[in-house]
């Protein structure tokens, strides 16, 4: 390839990174904009009862926010059901080690999705907080949770929970 072909080459190659970066991040930093803003609303509240659960120790609430036919996939520990889902809860809550054990979500993160007839679609990244050996642990992980809006009640009918 002669130096003018190959300069322009390059040229073309770095120009069509450059956009696809200006692309990647302003993908990243636009923030998102429910299509429900009332949707988006009851979803972080609910979002946030569930985890102020968890964050309390309260399985009594934490039972009522699933189906009875969760199912929770996670990549650290495979697919669980209500009643193994119910009992990691408890186990976590009862271990002693994990005693300050703590889950928030990052909020700019948070999407949420209507599914007509059904209920909606959250995901976003959580962070969990513990300390181990005197240092604090950080766990960043992402999460979908398919809530189901039925006889007047919200809970979560599937979980997806990556990252671990």
């Amino acid at each position: 390839m002669n130096i003018m072909k190959k300069s322009t080459y390059i040229l073309f190659t770095t120009g069509i990174v450059m956009l696809l970066l200006a692309a990647n991040t302003n993908a990243q930093t636009t923030a998102f904009k429910p299509k429900d803003q009332q949707l988006f609303n009851t979803i972080a509240h609910m979002d946030s009862v569930m985890f102020n659960a968890f964050n309390n120790r309260n399985l009594d609430v934490m039972k009522t926010l699933f189906t009875p036919d969760v199912e929770f996939y996670n990549d650290g520990k495979g697919v669980t059901g209500y009643d193994a889902t119910m009992a990691g809860f408890k186990g976590i809550f009862e271990n002693k080690q994990a005693a300050d054990l703590r889950r928030d979500l990052l909020k700019e993160t948070l999407e949420v999705y209507p599914m007509p007839g059904f209920g909606a679609i959250e995901m976003g990244t959580h962070k969990f907080t513990h300390t181990e050996n005197g240092k604090q642990i950080v766990g960043v992980m992402k999460f979908v949770h398919v809530w189901q809006y039925q006889d007047g009640q919200w809970k979560v009918k599937r979980v997806v929970s990556v990252g671990h």
